[in-house]
């Protein structure tokens, strides 16, 4: 058996609250996690304030959960072929924020939950955008990268982690703090009570803080 590979345009689909207007004052582009839609994730930030323009990309993966019918989610990548995913899904957010900037060029933070924090990870990695603020949410850094360079010791990036997320352990995250120190980064970490879920009030909390 020989494996072959066909480039082809497809069709992405990203959500939004409102159109841009003048009273935004910056871009937050919100990456799911692992099977979520995008059309539904949007509404975990109808709360915030309204100089925020908030834009959801979805995953090209999309599947059933309970076999071949019933509730829909989306996946950003699997292992199989992750570099040609990883690609694909980063070609896809540099061509959105282009389009979305020349509709408003604001400043931008990235939120990533869950799966969307790797993804935002590896997408930045690869075209080191001019993003103000990345926040990494229920994730962490991929441990496959090397972030030794002055992009990602200069980006500001925070941590958020419930103390009672199901897929955190006292082993994991030191593990993870480990290797943070190993690549140089110091990101400003913010834990809360509660579980694998953006909250909105802590969400609230978390944007309004300081930029560095």
């Amino acid at each position: 058996m020989q494996a072959h590979q066909i480039k082809f345009p497809r069709t992405a689909h990203y959500y939004t609250l409102q159109p841009p207007a003048p009273h935004h004052r910056q871009l937050l582009l919100v990456l799911h996690g692992y099977g979520q839609l995008a059309s539904r994730f949007i509404y975990k930030f109808d709360q915030l304030d309204p100089s925020y323009w908030v834009v959801a990309p979805e995953g090209f993966s999309r599947f059933y959960w309970k076999g071949v019918s019933g509730a829909v989610g989306a996946s950003w990548m699997t292992k199989l072929d992750r570099l040609s995913e990883i690609e694909d899904y980063s070609n896809y957010l540099d061509h959105l924020l282009d389009q979305l900037l020349q509709q408003a060029p604001l400043p931008v933070t990235v939120l990533g939950f869950s799966q969307g924090g790797a993804t935002a990870v590896r997408w930045l990695h690869r075209a080191q955008h001019n993003v103000q603020r990345l926040l990494l949410w229920g994730a962490g850094f991929p441990d496959d990268l090397d972030y030794a360079t002055p992009y990602w010791t200069t980006l500001d990036t925070l941590l958020v982690q419930g103390r009672q997320d199901e897929y955190g352990s006292p082993e994991r995250y030191a593990a993870h703090e480990a290797f943070l120190q190993a690549q140089g980064l110091t990101p400003q970490q913010h834990w809360y009570e509660g579980g694998h879920a953006i909250d909105r009030q802590i969400l609230r909390q978390v944007l309004d803080g300081p930029i560095r």
